[in-house]
């Protein structure tokens, strides 16, 4: 969510900038063989492969190298340590034209530490769409440790994203410019700037990434992967999809069930819902992790800032969203918090229960001090902004990666249709949600469905995991998803807790099975559920 009415649709995005961010404010069968993963074949020859691709590509080898520090289109940062190797791959821009030109992938990989018992490679996707792989592995490389004894852990940075042939539109200065815009018009005149406002970025983006915009959609990143999982020499791909991500693992094993895995998808889209439906889910998902919120402050007492009432509470902070509207708070750098990015750095703070701290003090802050420090810090890291005012790419890429996805383009009176029931869903983010319905108005390029396909008669087992209090995405897509893979693929995995995923959300139930079945090739019982 930003103030902008394209980046609220967003897919749940999952970034390590949020983490950063929130630790800043604080110091305020084996599955298929594999050839070890060195990629290639000893011999290349111009005959192409059962995929259809020429040789040049499907037996490339893959030269990894230390990793530099991530780029700002990335996300910046400092360089991972020296367990991480980089490497860039070949793809087609149009697979329609397979022999055609080609992008880099940018790649990342950590070697499994016990190659004797080396299952393959994991291939991690973090969703977004828009997250930049090779920035966020490192950062949670850590809570992967053990399944690094028997995997290399690889991710990488989608067609669009980061280092991988980029969306480009605006520069940082724009950028910032249009973050300005009220991304929830009262009236006319804020209407007119906000249209006016998405012109402006399409002919942007139209004029610095026209040859990419029809090229990063979800089934060309799938036809990515499955390369990748050829060039890497693995006969099966393994895959831990998360947000976004499991819409692109469902779509890769619509595409090759034969081809998958193990393969892991938390924090799941629905895979049945179109862009309005998938904005009003996360409105009623926000709220409902916004209610909670509420009520564990409530239990704190003197230490929360919004008092003992959660019903209060909510009004006291749509009364602050209210004032913002018109009177922004100032911040130490000399911006302000405004209605928009209040609303953005509360959401970012409830992807995590170990953020509702920093909410607390965020919102103490802005209640208590008059300033808007903290609530505009979430705010930045929701939108790919650094403390230098520099934007990774994540935002560009998401609108792409939707408009070129979702045949549905929504207009001003749909939205207006739609209003009273978005309102009555999510007093604090169902406008905003609303409005972010029009992410995809006057985009250049038609878009593609009208929902993904993710059907996979034939596929191992997906392991489908969803967490009952997700703000981003619901939990019921996780049904939805299991349901839409087909019987025998889909395996639900229910997590009672909060928070944008399960795996690491602090359930030692979760974490097991995932572990046993990624692991030891444990699948679960169907229907299984942890606390």
């Amino acid at each position: 969510m930003s103030s902008s009415i394209r980046t609220i649709r967003a897919r749940a995005l999952v970034s390590a900038a949020v983490v950063v961010a929130l630790t800043a404010v604080a110091g305020c069968n084996d599955g298929g063989g594999s050839n070890n993963g060195k990629g290639g074949k000893d011999k290349a020859s111009e005959a192409p492969s059962a995929s259809g691709l020429p040789s040049s590509l499907t037996e490339q080898k893959l030269s990894w190298k230390s990793c530099p520090a991530p780029t700002t289109l990335q996300g910046a940062g400092e360089a991972p340590g020296s367990e991480w190797q980089c490497s860039t791959m070949r793809v087609p821009l149009d697979y329609a034209k397979p022999d055609g030109e080609t992008i880099d992938l940018a790649l990342i990989r950590s070697e499994a530490t016990k190659p004797n018992k080396r299952i393959g490679s994991l291939i991690f996707n973090f969703g977004g769409p828009g997250g930049s792989g090779v920035s966020t592995l490192p950062g949670f490389g850590a809570d992967y440790q053990r399944l690094r004894a028997r995997y290399d852990l690889v991710s990488f940075d989608p067609r669009g994203v980061g280092e991988s042939a980029p969306v480009k539109c605006l520069s940082d200065k724009e950028a910032d410019a249009s973050d300005a815009v009220d991304g929830s018009p009262d009236d006319a005149t804020e209407l007119a700037a906000a249209t006016a406002d998405q012109k402006k970025y399409v002919a942007a983006c139209q004029k610095n990434s026209a040859k990419v915009l029809p090229h990063v959609d979800t089934v060309s990143a799938a036809r990515d992967m499955d390369l990748m999982r050829e060039v890497l020499g693995d006969k099966k791909l393994h895959y831990f999809g998360i947000s976004y991500g499991t819409e692109l693992g469902g779509v890769y094993a619509h595409l090759y069930p034969k081809n998958v895995g193990r393969a892991v998808f938390d924090a799941v889209v629905d895979p049945t819902e179109d862009p309005e439906r998938g904005n009003f889910g996360q409105a009623k998902g926000f709220q409902l992790a916004l209610d909670n919120y509420l009520k564990d402050c409530a239990k704190k007492g003197l230490t929360c800032p919004l008092g003992s009432d959660p019903d209060k509470a909510e009004q006291t902070i749509i009364s602050l969203l209210k004032r913002l509207d018109k009177n922004p708070l100032p911040t130490r750098s000399g911006r302000e918090l405004t209605q928009d990015q209040a609303v953005g750095g509360i959401a970012a703070a409830l992807y995590s229960k170990d953020s509702w701290q920093y909410l607390t003090m965020g919102l103490t802050e802005a209640l208590q001090a008059k300033q808007g420090n903290i609530l505009l810090l979430m705010a930045d890291s929701m939108a790919g902004r650094d403390e230098n005012g520099h934007y990774s790419n994540i935002g560009p890429a998401n609108v792409a990666i939707n408009c070129v996805d979702d045949k549905q383009r929504y207009t001003v009176a749909d939205v207006k249709a739609k209003l009273p029931e978005y309102r009555k869903a999510s007093p604090v983010f169902g406008e905003f949600l609303a409005w972010g319905m029009l992410s995809c108005m006057d985009w250049p390029v038609a878009g593609k469905t009208d929902h993904p396909e993710v059907s996979a008669p034939g596929s191992a087992p997906i392991l489908v995991v969803g967490n009952t209090g997700d703000p981003a995405t619901p939990y019921e897509g996780a049904r939805k998803m299991a349901k839409g893979l087909g019987e025998g693929v889909g395996v639900e995995l229910t997590n009672k807790g909060e928070g944008h995923g399960a795996y690491n959300g602090g359930s030692k139930c979760t974490t097991a099975v995932v572990d046993d079945y990624l692991l030891n090739g444990k699948v679960p019982a169907d229907g299984k559920v942890c606390s």
